[in-house]
């Protein structure tokens, strides 16, 4: 009897070490920015990893040579809508050697993790919602660890920083020191979206900071990952965790608040396996945060400043205004991106509409049932800390039974200088529960 897939639901409208997003430093950026594509010349693969260049929708692909033969596939009928798997690429196989020489050349810098496995990257695409809340199609990345073929993997869903190059997509950069590879090699099942925007769907606006569309890009790709790895016989143990960096923190808090409130029993697999969540430097209170950079704004520009003042600005005058967003836009994004950005966020928040900002954006007042441990460093002025801390106090209010904030120790405590203090945060949260590395 076919398996019940997972994701059949009702459908509803609604550098390379890139964890932040852009940045200018040197070292630092192997972690931060990823570029090239993901295509490679492997021949093939072995174990968890190792199945052949996939296949068209519904196909499995054709049995691997090298390892013992695997038990038969799960038969698995694909969901109508969101999360239906419409393609499946091998890109490669990076070996374990390459991990551990990637590692050390970051040196003291490096993240604490052990290189064990040779994994195999794939891109998956898949049906998701974009910022109107119609079903498009979108990529991601699975990097699988080699593992024996009884072994079974912890899921960590990873998702990326704000980047503005498509080939830093982490389907499209999957190289030995990228995330997703550095994490498959310690033993993770990793699934990482390109989100909206990227991949397969760059020309389609990215819908920034938007939390329908973003935790919607995160949790179709596990519905669609979950099933190709019950047809492929990959086996997972049962847990689930999320974790990201800047946009990736609220991206990530976005999907662990869809995956605790949409109580269909379609995803009752993914809710009862999430374990732990935790997201690092986040915009998650997206009014508080805008505040902070407006006032970063009127420091730097005195003329600027006797004009506006967070509250008043749906009274600005059309001139000042497009000169405000100008100054807002340029302090979230460079003007040289390849892919496109919706920003109409801001343009919530310039007509003071803080209702409409906590409908489409905020991601910080809820209760969550599961722990969740923020990162965020006090001189953080590209996402600012009181988005974490306005984050932890509205939580708290709500009664949440877990949930802390762990202030980055980087000295300065500033947006890139604290990736690599959340990168160790993040493994040392999940080192307590994660079984089966």
């Amino acid at each position: 009897m076919p398996a019940r897939p997972l994701g059949a639901r009702r459908v509803t409208r609604a550098g390379r070490w890139r964890w932040a997003g852009r940045c200018g430093a040197l070292l630092l950026s192997a972690w931060l920015a990823g570029c090239g594509g993901g295509g490679g010349g492997d021949p093939g693969g072995a174990g968890n990893g190792g199945e052949p260049v996939a296949a068209p929708p519904g196909a499995d692909p054709a049995p691997t040579p090298d390892p013992p033969a695997p038990a038969p596939p799960v038969v698995v009928e694909e969901p109508a809508g969101r999360g239906r798997t419409l393609a499946v690429e091998r890109l490669l196989r990076i070996t374990a050697v390459q991990v551990r020489e990637a590692l050390a050349a970051l040196g003291a810098q490096a993240p604490p993790l052990q290189a064990t496995y040779d994994v195999v990257a794939w891109r998956i695409t898949y049906v998701t919602l974009d910022a109107e809340g119609r079903e498009v199609p979108a990529s991601g990345l699975m990097a699988v660890p080699v593992k024996p073929p009884a072994a079974r993997s912890p899921v960590l869903s990873y998702q990326h920083g704000t980047i503005f190059n498509n080939a830093e997509a982490p389907s499209n950069a999957a190289h030995p020191e990228a995330p997703p590879i550095l994490l498959a090699a310690a033993g993770y099942l990793v699934v990482a979206a390109d989100y909206v925007g990227y991949g397969v769907s760059q020309g389609t606006p990215h819908p920034y900071l938007l939390s329908a569309p973003g935790a919607a890009a995160v949790v179709d790709l596990l519905v669609a990952a979950h099933n190709w790895r019950a047809r492929n016989s990959i086996a997972g143990n049962g847990q689930l965790f999320l974790a990201g960096y800047s946009e990736g923190g609220y991206t990530t808090m976005a999907a662990h608040r869809a995956l605790e409130a949409d109580k269909d029993a379609a995803l009752a697999v993914l809710r009862a396996a999430l374990v732990s969540v935790v997201p690092g430097a986040g915009p998650y209170h997206l009014a508080a945060t805008l505040d902070a950079l407006l006032e970063q704004i009127r420091d730097d520009n005195p003329l600027l400043a006797a004009l506006i003042d967070p509250g008043f600005l749906r009274h600005l005058g059309s001139s000042v205004r497009a000169e405000v967003r100008r100054a807002l836009v340029r302090k979230l994004l460079p003007g040289d991106a390849d892919v496109a950005f919706d920003t109409r966020f801001i343009d919530a928040y310039l007509d003071d509409d803080r209702d409409k900002i906590e409908r489409q954006s905020n991601v910080h007042d809820w209760r969550p049932t599961l722990p969740v441990r923020l990162f965020h460093g006090r001189d953080d002025r590209t996402v600012p800390y009181v988005s974490s801390s306005s984050t932890l106090q509205a939580m708290q209010a709500r009664a949440a039974p877990d949930v802390s904030l762990v202030d980055c120790r980087a000295a300065p405590a500033g947006h890139l200088e604290c990736v690599p203090g959340y990168f160790a945060y993040m493994l040392g949260m999940l080192a307590a529960h994660v079984r089966d590395l």
